[in-house]
């Protein structure tokens, strides 16, 4: 946490700084064609995070450094059977919801357990994409409204068995579109139901909130507070 600190104080100075000399920034004052504001400037998400640090996009790599990460939508291997984001080896959530994945992370390591993290930051551009092709508020963020992921809150992840390196059996895939993948289906082994409740109940008790359709998909609870986002992966690897 003080290397956290250390760090936030450092942005917030050269942030202020950085505020002062350049008084005019890029606006991202006009709604879109859904009619909803998204941040896609670097200087007005800069202003963001200088009025509060909290909403600092942090690297889950860095901050999560034991996790595995499979970022699915960085390849082909995926719903959409096409690469959506760049070549990445790391995702990014906000500050507050980077800590509590951690704590997450730290609770599952005394059970000889860990994370495996398939997606978190997803640019609002991509949410359209997805939209375009799924068209169904069960399993894709309807862009009127834009999704967690978009905001630095959301994450999709699963269980690994440290000893192993690999996932344990939640019944079926990431990005499975049927009832099986929700919550309330109980049509399976008591394993697997167990093993699902073991991810929410440990997920919730760190601040995080299951999305009823998708076993793998969590949001931070205070999400609103977070404006939406479309940086590209680029330019937060640039800021960190």
């Amino acid at each position: 946490m003080n290397k956290i600190m250390i760090r936030l104080n450092i942005i917030a100075i050269s942030l202020l700084l950085f505020m002062k000399s350049n008084p005019v920034f890029s606006q991202d004052s006009a709604v879109n064609k859904y009619g909803i504001r998204v941040i896609s400037s670097v200087d007005t998400y800069k202003r963001s995070i200088a009025g509060n640090p909290q909403k600092i996009m942090v690297a889950l790599a860095v901050e999560l450094p034991h996790a595995i990460y499979d970022l699915k939508y960085a390849g082909k291997h995926n719903f959409m059977h096409t690469k959506l984001y760049p070549d990445i080896t790391t995702t990014y959530m906000r500050l507050d919801a980077s800590e509590a994945l951690s704590s997450v992370q730290r609770e599952l390591k005394g059970l000889q357990l860990g994370i495996k993290i398939w997606d978190a930051y997803r640019p609002y551009s991509v949410t359209e994409k997805m939209w375009e092709l799924v068209k169904d508020d069960r399993y894709a963020a309807d862009p009127k409204f834009g999704s967690g992921h978009n905001r630095g809150i959301a994450v999709d992840l699963t269980i690994v068995d440290l000893s192993t390196g690999k996932e344990i059996d939640m019944g079926t895939g990431f990005d499975n579109f049927s009832d099986t993948a929700h919550h309330d289906f109980k049509n399976l082994p008591a394993s697997i139901l167990q093993n699902r409740l073991l991810l929410r109940s440990v997920m919730e008790k760190h601040g995080f909130k299951a999305l009823e359709t998708e076993w793998w998909h969590y949001y931070f609870i205070n999400g609103k507070d977070y404006e939406l986002l479309d940086i590209p992966f680029q330019e937060l690897y640039k800021i960190q």
